[in-house]
C-alpha cells in the first residue's frame, strides 16, 4: 500500500461525521490506512433486489481504491446502476472490563467506506486488482503461485471502490470509571486484550513430497518450512 501523504486528512460528509463518541473519531488518513493495512477481510453491506445484505469478503488497497471480491455487489449494480454500498474493517484488540456492566466496552479499530463501487473489467486494472487482494493476505504470494488465466479472470467479479469518503473509529486504553463512585467497588477492572497470530503450516495432504513452504509463507507462520 502507498502511503499517505503526512498530515493528510479525510473529508467529513454527512455519512462520515461522527456523531456518537466522538472522542473516538480520526480525521487522519494515515489511521485509516493503517486499519486496511492490517486485515484483509472486510463486510461489504449492500442492497439486492430489495434486501439488506452484509457480505464478508476479503480485499485490497492501493492506498487511493480498495479492490474486493464483489460477485453480490455486481449483482446490485446491474439491477441497480449507481446503488451505494459501505465496506466495513474492524480489529479487535480486547475487552474493556469496567467496574460496571454499563461501562464495559471494546477496544478497536475501526473504518468504513462509503461509495459507489465500479466494476473491474480491464484485463490488466483487474490483474492489479488481484494483485493488490492477494499480496494484502499474503506477501509474496503472487510472485509465487500461478497466475490467473484469461478464463479465470473472466469468470472473477472484481469491484473497486474509491477511499475518498471513509470514516474511523479507534477506541483505546482502560475503562472510564476509574473516577467515578463506582472505584469504590471491590471490583476488578482493567483490559484484557486480544492477539491473533498465525498456526504452523498444514500442508495439503495431496502435495507432492519434497515440496516446501517458501520463506514469505514459513516465516510468517513462525514455523520452519514444512
Amino acid at each position: 500500500m502507498t502511503p499517505s501523504p503526512p498530515n493528510q486528512l479525510l473529508t467529513e460528509t454527512e455519512r462520515t461525521r461522527h456523531r456518537r463518541l466522538r472522542e473516538q473519531g480520526s480525521l487522519e488518513r494515515a489511521d485509516l490506512d493503517a486499519i486496511l493495512a492490517a486485515g484483509f477481510l472486510c463486510h461489504l453491506g449492500v442492497t439486492v433486489e430489495g434486501t439488506l445484505l452484509v457480505v464478508p469478503t476479503v480485499y485490497g488497497s492501493d492506498g487511493t481504491t480498495l479492490y474486493f471480491h464483489g460477485s453480490v455487489a455486481s449483482r446490485s449494480l446491474v439491477a441497480s446502476p449507481g446503488a451505494a454500498v459501505c465496506v466495513t474493517v474492524t480489529h479487535v484488540d480486547g475487552l474493556v472490563l469496567a467496574r460496571s456492566v454499563f461501562e464495559h466496552g471494546v477496544n478497536y479499530r475501526s473504518a468504513m467506506v462509503f461509495g459507489t463501487p465500479r466494476p473491474v473489467t480491464d484485463p490488466e486494472e483487474k490483474l492489479k486488482g488481484l494483485r493488490c487482494l492477494t499480496e494484502q493476505a499474503t506477501p509474496g504470494q503472487w510472485d509465487y503461485a500461478r497466475r490467473p488465466s484469461r478464463k479465470e479472470l473472466a469468470a472473477t467479479a472484481l469491484l473497486a471502490l474509491s477511499l475518498d469518503e471513509a470514516s474511523v473509529k479507534i477506541r483505546t486504553g482502560p475503562p472510564d470509571d476509574g473516577e467515578s463512585p463506582d472505584a469504590e467497588l471491590d471490583v476488578w477492572a482493567g483490559t484484557l486484550p486480544l492477539h491473533t497470530s498465525w498456526g504452523a503450516l498444514e500442508p495439503d495432504p495431496l502435495l507432492t513430497p519434497g515440496i516446501t513452504a517458501p520463506s514469505h509463507i514459513a516465516d510468517r507462520a513462525g514455523t520452519a518450512a514444512q
